[in-house]
């Protein structure tokens, strides 16, 4: 008599991967090498409107979102739209920028109250961020 029936009971849930929003390739390949390497799965999107149409449709256990995207929806507007959609995320985004000192961006940051590392960071301050917003790795 042989079991074919396989059990998955045992298995734990695939971890919830983070979303990054970043329109640079090289600076997207940097961070998502820095959060796989500390035990993260990530899942990108090249711009607030891609991030968007992905967290319209998937789980994530938080959003690593660039100030300044293309395609007409910037992070303030990514965070607006999580706020409105998905609120069990909204305490868990964290920003990056290269544009610390832009009234635009200043004014987004105050108004979110979400965290912000400026490019270039140091890898562990970056962790740091995203660990304290977001929680450790699972």
């Amino acid at each position: 008599m042989t079991n074919t029936t396989m059990t998955t009971s045992n298995a734990k849930p695939a971890p919830l991967p983070l979303l990054l929003i970043e329109d640079e390739p090289a600076v997207m390949s940097y961070v998502r090498a820095v959060l796989e390497r500390n035990g993260y799965s990530v899942v990108c999107g090249n711009s607030g409107a891609e991030g968007v149409r992905l967290l319209e449709s998937g789980e994530f256990l938080g959003v690593v979102s660039d100030m300044r995207t293309p395609g007409g929806l910037d992070g303030g507007d990514v965070h607006a739209w999580i706020t409105r959609n998905r609120p069990e995320l909204a305490s868990r985004i964290v920003f990056i920028t290269g544009d610390i000192a832009n009234e635009d961006t200043v004014a987004t940051l105050r108004k979110t109250g979400a965290p912000c590392v400026e490019k270039p960071f140091r890898v562990q301050q970056f962790i740091s961020v995203i660990e304290k917003t977001i929680g450790k790795a699972p």
